[in-house]
């Protein structure tokens, strides 16, 4: 399999780009290459570490989720949050190019990075990165999140194991990675001269709060894309049981 690569281009009027080359490897994911080879001290496992992080500093000592942002915000203290920028992504697949501000583009690119940065509350995140959609919204994400755990719970329920088709594990997942969120952003407070690296998490963090409350309401926001295939299985009697006849052969 070879090596997924994304680039992440952003261009601002009368200055040089910024330039992110991200390779990922294709089996297990994992962000390749992208740390540098002296880490702050911001990036410590032990400074503004998670509430819930499983990790240790004598086996861990720098975080794996602050240690791949440190070129971001190094690269970021001039561009502040409303910044107006071109951000052109190029993929294997394609290319995508989008006009606005830096802490879009930043939230975009962070959220690829933390999802592939081999933090123990973000691999379930790995697999919306192989198909990584940038600039993705409300929607888009809950569909996306909601489809790619429901896939997991088949390949769970087809390894023997048992599948949550309540997704109360997607609810806990999104929790975590709101603690994430809070302490990282206090990390970025730390380290960053301007506001737009810390303003990327927030607007990240804003999906953690509309997921869980998105499957309190039953996913009634993304209910009606299915309502031409269910009303159609629904006559079929794809998903009903058939009454058994009492006929005699």
């Amino acid at each position: 399999m070879n090596e997924l690569t994304v680039q992440y281009r952003f261009k601002l009027e009368n200055q040089p780009d910024e330039i992110f080359n991200l390779k990922i490897d294709p089996r297990t994911l994992s962000l390749q290459d992208n740390k540098p080879e002296s880490l702050p001290e911001w990036a410590r496992l032990e400074f503004y570490q998670c509430p819930n992080c499983p990790l240790i500093s004598s086996r861990f000592p720098y975080c794996p989720l602050a240690s791949n942002l440190v070129n971001i915000v190094s690269r970021f203290n001039r561009f502040l949050s409303y910044d107006r920028i071109e951000v052109e992504i190029v993929s294997q697949e394609r290319i995508i190019s989008n006009f606005t501000t830096a802490q879009r583009g930043l939230r975009s690119l962070m959220g690829l990075i933390i999802a592939v940065s081999d933090c123990p509350h973000t691999v379930f995140f790995k697999p919306m990165a192989r198909f990584h959609l940038p600039f993705s919204d409300e929607i888009e994400t809950i569909y996306r999140a909601t489809s790619m755990y429901l896939l997991a719970q088949y390949f769970i329920k087809k390894s023997k194991g048992k599948p949550d088709f309540k997704l109360k594990g997607l609810t806990r997942i999104y929790h975590n990675l709101h603690l994430v969120n809070t302490s990282i952003a206090h990390r970025l407070r730390k380290a960053s001269q301007t506001d737009s690296t810390v303003n990327a998490i927030v607007l990240l963090d804003i999906f953690t709060k509309a997921l869980p409350k998105a499957i309190e309401e039953s996913l009634k926001e993304i209910q009606y894309l299915f309502t031409p295939f269910l009303e159609k299985t629904k006559k079929k009697g794809l998903f009903f049981k058939r009454k058994k006849s009492n006929k005699i052969s």
